[in-house]
């Protein structure tokens, strides 16, 4: 855990690869340093499901990846007394500006490449990347992160062109779906310590 990363993120999505119980979410992170914050990703989540992850982990930050609304990411910022990531999919510079009807409602957004809409699909973490150019000169007046595709060989070009502050990478660090590789981690890692 001393590699430079900011945020650990869990997924709490039966459908992934990547799902874990809010058991083993609190289990993994019992020993996780105090300036790194703990992300719960979850799609949909209904009040019990939230409910059930909060009784047994308390994340410092929820990323909503679903279709929720402003009005129910603010309720579950309200409750819940977790910071609030909301992600948004790309596919068109007409997705981005539609982020901004969430700038009142979370503390942070997530711009992450939009799925095809195709069986096998996750809502997230699919590996596919979006135009990095519809993000370049922009300016939001909340946190964002860049997401999408990211990987060791192209995380500096995304950075470059999107002034992104903040990335977010999960399955190109993978040997296989759910499996993290550490040399591809510390390779990232590496790298993205190189552009701050």
């Amino acid at each position: 855990m001393d590699g430079g990363a900011a945020y650990l993120g869990f997924v709490f999505f039966p459908r992934s690869p990547r799902n874990v119980t809010p058991e083993r979410a609190a289990e993994l992170t019992r020993h996780v340093p105090k300036y790194m914050a703990t992300v719960a990703v979850v799609v949909d989540a209904s009040d019990a499901e939230l409910d059930a992850l909060f009784a047994k982990f308390r994340p410092d930050f929820i990323q909503l990846h679903g279709k929720e609304s402003p009005a129910r990411a603010w309720e579950i910022k309200g409750k819940y007394g977790a910071h609030v990531i909301k992600a948004a999919t790309v596919r068109t510079g007409d997705d981005i500006a539609g982020a901004m009807a969430y700038i009142n409602a979370v503390d942070m957004l997530l711009f992450d490449a939009k799925a095809p809409e195709a069986e096998g699909f996750l809502p997230g973490g699919n590996g596919l990347r979006f135009d990095w150019n519809l993000l370049r000169g922009r300016e939001f007046p909340l946190p964002w992160i860049l997401s999408g595709g990211l990987r060791v060989d192209n995380v500096r070009e995304a950075v470059r062109l999107t002034a992104a502050q903040i990335v977010d990478v999960s399955s190109s660090l993978e040997s296989e779906p759910g499996i993290k590789d550490p040399e591809l981690v510390r390779a990232f890692l590496d790298e993205t310590r190189q552009l701050s």
